[in-house]
């Protein structure tokens, strides 16, 4: 049986490996193109274009992944020891895997999109970590 403190650490190597992959995944999409340019995302792509949603997906995580880690480390320093940390952290991983694999697996402008519900299930990740803060805060 895996502790809180392993849980929340296992999980939150997985993110930085899942948003280590994203890299990776958009910048060998990006530069398989024909007339890449280094840093430079072609204009006119959108959804159709696998560039796009790799490129997307990439910036998608750079937007969340930063909060939520700042959330996580700061519950880690209030010595929040819930393992229910540890389940945001697992839930928040396996959100952004299963929302970077509908990004690439699907074309799509329709908004909300079946990637749209695992973006809403790793906010209410990282807004749960919060609450858990709060109650801490007040409760000890």
């Amino acid at each position: 049986m895996f502790s809180a403190s392993t849980t929340v650490i296992a999980g939150l190597w997985v993110i930085i490996v899942t948003l280590m992959v994203q890299w990776a995944v958009a910048a060998a999409v990006k530069a398989k193109q024909p007339g890449a340019v280094p840093g430079k995302v072609p204009e006119g792509i959108s959804h159709n274009s696998l560039v796009f949603r790799t490129h997307r997906t990439f910036m998608n995580s750079l937007e969340n992944v930063p909060m939520f880690l700042a959330s996580v480390f700061l519950a880690l320093f209030a010595g929040v020891s819930s393992a229910w940390l540890g389940y945001w952290v697992v839930l928040f991983a396996v959100a952004r895997i299963i929302h970077m694999v509908l990004y690439y697996a699907i074309a799509t402008e329709k908004n909300p999109s079946p990637r749209s519900w695992f973006f809403v299930l790793g906010a209410i990740a990282n807004i749960a970590v919060l609450v858990l803060i709060a109650l801490d805060a007040l409760v000890g």
